[in-house]
């Protein structure tokens, strides 16, 4: 038998690597690829996320991990999208307080600003573009998104970001009170994912 052919997942997030890598490896079965992260690869330099849409900027980070690596290279771009702030954080979110990644900054932040904003219109998407870019050129684009709404104070422990404020359309709990396998089920990241599984295991493997 031969080597497992290798596939980059463009992301030193430890949390969205591990989840990636549970939506793929149940999508495809995790003996017959092998995932890798940036964490796991020398370091090169990481191209910043300069466009305007998700789906730009996974793109971009996809592009940049298979030109250096020669590997096959999936990276996802993600985020909140709130109706009562046009669409808003959208492609900012990791950043929407100035730092990036600072989740609880970013997670206050955000519940501040739509203080004023009655239940009825506390409506908002979470968003996932995934791209897959192979090394002859050839390139894949999918978008994931769960729709629901937003609490005015965070419940759960588990996922990360603004997981403990959103509420999935025909939930009760936040997507940071629902175990893995859960949230991987109705997730963006999750639809979007078994989407490009589908892809992968057509083209990579």
């Amino acid at each position: 038998m031969g080597e497992r052919p290798r596939l980059l997942l463009a992301t030193r997030n430890a949390k969205k690597l591990a989840e990636l890598q549970r939506i793929l490896d149940s999508s495809l079965g995790v003996a017959r690829i092998e995932l890798v992260g940036l964490a796991d690869l020398e370091p090169y330099h990481e191209v910043p996320e300069t466009g305007l849409t998700f789906g730009e900027n996974a793109l971009l980070k996809a592009r940049e991990g298979c030109r250096y690596t020669g590997l096959p290279t999936v990276a996802d771009d993600s985020g909140l999208a709130v109706d009562a702030l046009g669409g808003m954080p959208g492609v900012f979110s990791a950043r929407w307080s100035g730092r990036h990644g600072d989740d609880q900054a970013n997670l206050d932040l955000l519940l501040a600003q739509l203080g004023d904003v009655p239940d009825e219109h506390r409506s908002a998407s979470f968003v996932c573009a995934a791209a897959l870019v192979l090394p002859g050129g050839k390139e894949h684009l999918v978008e994931g998104r769960q729709s629901g709404r937003l609490l005015r104070a965070g419940r759960g422990s588990g996922g990360f970001g603004y997981d403990p404020i959103f509420v999935g359309d025909g939930q009760q709990s936040t997507n940071a009170e629902l175990s893995p396998a859960e949230k991987d089920a109705i997730s963006h990241r999750g639809k979007a994912f078994r989407l490009m599984a589908k892809v992968i295991s057509k083209i990579v493997i």
